[in-house]
């Protein structure tokens, strides 16, 4: 019996779709669960919390790539939750993305400023954001 090559089928690691994984943080609970899977089609493991300090405990417990992040939410608000953030995993310092209604607030404005934060107004197309974070993540 003769035996011939086949030729190889096997799906190489470059082949391999590469996933990012994401921590979206947002009391808005529709927001936040249409953007989850609005990112989940576009290769993006996501996490989600919907104030600071949900989002603190799982960044204690998880290492994420980015972070999409609102910054008025009740309880810990997003400046505060980033500042807390860096501390503890200092590489996602320059990894987050801020979506706010409130740019315009002389608070809100110098800190997103201050820390040279990339930022979104609400509402925004789902568009920019997603060439956001592909940019952010290259």
């Amino acid at each position: 019996m003769d035996f011939k090559p086949q030729p190889d089928t096997a799906v190489r690691p470059s082949d391999a779709i590469e996933f990012k994984a994401l921590l979206l943080v947002d009391d808005d609970k529709q927001l936040a669960s249409a953007l989850q899977w609005i990112l989940a089609d576009e290769n993006f493991l996501v996490d989600v919390a919907n104030d600071g300090d949900e989002a603190l405990m799982k960044v204690k417990a998880n290492e994420y790539d980015a972070v999409v992040c609102d910054v008025m939410m009740p309880k810990l608000r997003g400046d505060e939750f980033y500042l807390q953030a860096r501390e503890m995993r200092p590489l996602l310092a320059d990894r987050f993305i801020f979506i706010t209604g409130f740019a315009a607030d002389p608070k809100i404005n110098l800190f997103l400023t201050q820390t040279d934060s990339k930022y979104l107004m609400k509402p925004f197309p789902i568009q920019h954001l997603i060439s956001c974070l592909k940019e952010l993540l290259e």
